[in-house]
């Protein structure tokens, strides 16, 4: 089984601003309250098949998960930006997903973020709970997020 959950926010920072945030997956401690710590490989600037690995803390218990980036198009003048990455790792649940993002008026950005949630061997009955607590916290994973890359502009 496997099942899709998706957000979408407005954010008050320019597209390119925003897609350089979210293109490095360090950042995700800053919105995921899950993400204990998170490295990234090669050093250097996220390319496509950038991995990065972190420590995650989902129901009490803690698991190592590992993202390839697959796709990555920043965004250019009227053409949306795309972030692409699969998980690696062999998981109970494993989650394939991405970012949208797409230029707004006033220097503002439009952001979708989705992930397909499959499960494999016994986390095939899991995952139908996994994908009912994401759904739930979507919206405010996005507002996590919107508050995580607007405070990121801010510091500098």
């Amino acid at each position: 089984m496997a099942g899709l959950f998706e957000a979408g926010v407005e954010i008050d920072r320019p597209v390119t601003e925003v897609f350089a945030y979210l293109a490095d997956g360090r950042n995700d401690p800053d919105f995921s309250p899950r993400v204990q710590r998170i490295t990234r490989t090669p050093d250097g600037p996220t390319a496509v098949g950038t991995v990065f690995r972190s420590t995650v803390k989902d129901a009490g218990m803690k698991t190592a998960r590992e993202f390839q980036i697959t796709e990555l198009d920043a965004p250019g003048l009227d053409v949306p930006g795309r972030i692409r990455w699969t998980e690696l790792s062999e998981n109970l649940v494993t989650a394939e997903g991405g970012y949208d993002l797409a230029e707004l008026p006033g220097g503002r950005t439009r952001l979708r973020v989705f992930n397909t949630l499959t499960g494999h061997g016994f986390g095939r009955l899991l995952v139908g709970l996994a994908l009912s607590a994401a759904r739930k916290d979507a919206p405010d994973f996005g507002r996590r997020i919107k508050a995580a890359a607007e405070a990121s502009a801010r510091r500098g």
